[in-house]
């Protein structure tokens, strides 16, 4: 019965990763949202590629800069191009009936989409693009089949395209190798990974007292436990 039951929650949870990657092979993305250093190049990037369609309108500006260890004066300087004020969150200036227009579709708020999608999928999704004439935007993807979202970073990565057997080869090479443009991407990936859950770097922070705090506690509990219980046999 065990067996049986432990064969179902595989196959239950297979079967939802199918689904999720469309049936791509999901590469593994490594995710430290405590590397300010990463977090700070991925922020570079969403706000000079992805922020022009795509908010993350959860997220502030100056709740941003304390994370990843940058004033508000950086912040203002080198990652606000669409808001006035530190405050605000990060949103975009173009209309939803704009974009529904250009695109077919609104692009959507970026906030949460590591928590949605998964952060493997976003490092596959954002490394699959390749040649599609048929498609309005002259590019399409292997993790999301007929995407309405042009391929953003090819000016880094160059063009990709199929080959007989499927598999995406160089069509049109970009100025950046195939490890530096992984590193982009990773970058990126775990910078919404960062905004999906900005907490968990408090949470992870104390983490570490309370786990003090209970090995001291077991220091004093454990002799008091013995002395109450030394008579009672």
């Amino acid at each position: 019965m065990r067996t049986l039951v432990l064969a179902f929650i595989v196959s239950l949870f297979s079967t939802q990763a199918m689904a999720a990657s469309g049936g791509v092979h999901l590469d593994s993305v490594e995710i430290d949202i405590t590397d300010q250093a990463s977090l700070q190049r991925g922020a570079k990037t969403f706000v000079n590629y992805c922020l022009s369609c795509h908010s993350a309108s959860y997220m502030r500006y100056n709740r941003m800069a304390k994370d990843l260890g940058l004033s508000d004066e950086q912040v203002e300087n080198n990652l606000m191009f669409a808001s006035d004020k530190i405050g605000e969150t990060m949103t975009v200036a173009m209309r939803a009936e704009d974009a529904q227009k250009w695109f077919g579709v609104t692009p959507p708020d970026l906030s949460v989409i590591s928590r949605s999608r998964g952060t493997d999928w976003l490092y596959t999704y954002l490394r699959t693009f390749y040649l599609d004439e048929s498609r309005p935007m002259g590019t399409n993807n292997l993790a999301f089949k007929d995407v309405g979202m042009p391929h953003v970073l090819w000016e880094q990565q160059g063009y990709m395209a199929k080959d007989d057997h499927g598999e995406l080869v160089e069509a049109t090479a970009g100025p950046m190798s195939t490890y530096e443009y992984n590193q982009v991407v990773g970058d990126l990936v775990n910078f919404l990974a960062y905004i999906g859950e900005p907490s968990k770097l408090q949470r992870m922070e104390l983490a570490k007292w309370v786990l003090l705090y209970l090995a001291l506690f077991f220091l004093v509990a454990y002799p008091l436990k013995k002395a109450f219980w030394r008579d009672i046999h």
